[in-house]
């Protein structure tokens, strides 16, 4: 089968699409045929030898796969796998990074990483799902906010960013969203309740319209300590990258929040896609041997939407 993968670390010229044997599921895993993988900036860091610089990724490997979301169709089941048959369409996320990747013709992942897919949208926009929608999930737990408390989100017009609003909206959690100012009506219509640009200096911008400051901040975009300006005393500030998480001033929390691949939640997830209530969006699609353009578009940012890989 062909898998991208990087045999040594650089920039995008350094991705491999490889031809490898297939991988066979063991007990309690099941192997996926991928039809669709985003790309994340995780994959960008991953290529680039940042995650093992940072002790994240094992020295050494002879090779490093790349890819975390998935959408197919389950081709094999090991032992001991009852809850997905083969023939099922599904979503997962790989989150052992020394495992075989997602930007691959298949992969095999253990089943309480996989859920039903959501049958309501493409399996493009289904593959964009599991990583951005596990973290914001998670993050807004961490936060710990109750009915009519403030969340700042920055980042709101990215993947993590419009999925928390649109999930603490339900929540009766007042929401101010940080975000270049064109994208004001999107995440508006996502649900937040207030608005700062992200050119502004946002502890100063953000006392304005909650004075004392926010009682939790998740921070989609690393802004990092400006972000934390805008948090109360003794409230909760959630950074995704932890080299990037400011000091715990005035008492606050800091809390690094680190996604794991937690199939029942996302199949909640999944759902909340069927209904209407979380909304995905799409920058465009690439056959897997662009994957290199695909990094170097990821880089450039200000992508309307993920990007996907489509192995077909």
């Amino acid at each position: 089968m062909r898998a991208v993968i990087v045999r040594r670390f650089g920039g995008p010229e350094v991705l491999e699409i490889a031809d490898l044997p297939s991988p066979e599921p063991g007990p309690g895993q099941l192997r996926i045929r991928v039809a669709a993988a985003a790309v994340n900036r995780i994959d960008l860091s991953t290529r680039s030898g940042a995650l093992t610089e940072a002790g994240l990724l094992p020295r050494g490997l002879p090779e490093v796969a790349l890819g975390w979301d998935v959408a197919g169709q389950v081709d094999a089941v090991g032992a001991g796998v009852t809850r997905h048959r083969v023939g099922d369409r599904v979503i997962g996320l790989r989150d052992v990074l020394s495992a075989g990747g997602a930007q691959a013709e298949q992969v095999v992942l253990d089943a309480g990483a996989v859920a039903p897919a959501p049958a309501s949208v493409p399996v493009e926009l289904a593959a964009a799902l599991p990583l951005i929608g596990l973290t914001a999930d998670r993050s807004l737990t961490l936060t710990g906010l109750r009915a009519g408390e403030t969340l700042l989100v920055t980042g709101a017009a990215g993947g993590v960013g419009g999925l928390l609003l649109q999930l603490a909206a339900p929540r009766g959690i007042r929401t101010v969203a940080v975000a270049d100012a064109a994208d004001e009506p999107y995440v508006r219509g996502l649900g937040a309740d207030e608005f700062v640009a992200r050119t502004d200096r946002l502890g100063t911008a953000v006392r304005r319209i909650v004075p004392g400051g926010v009682d939790a901040v998740v921070d989609a975009a690393v802004v990092g300590v400006a972000a934390h300006e805008a948090l109360r005393g003794g409230g909760t500030f959630v950074a995704l990258v932890a080299p990037f998480a400011p000091p715990p001033l005035r008492a606050t929390r800091v809390l690094v929040q680190e996604v794991y691949a937690d199939g029942a939640r996302l199949a909640e997830l999944a759902a909340g896609v069927d209904a209407g209530r979380l909304t995905l969006r799409l920058a465009g699609t690439l056959p897997l041997a662009r994957v290199a353009e695909a990094h170097d578009r990821l880089a450039a940012g200000r992508l309307p939407g993920r990007l996907v890989l489509l192995p077909g």
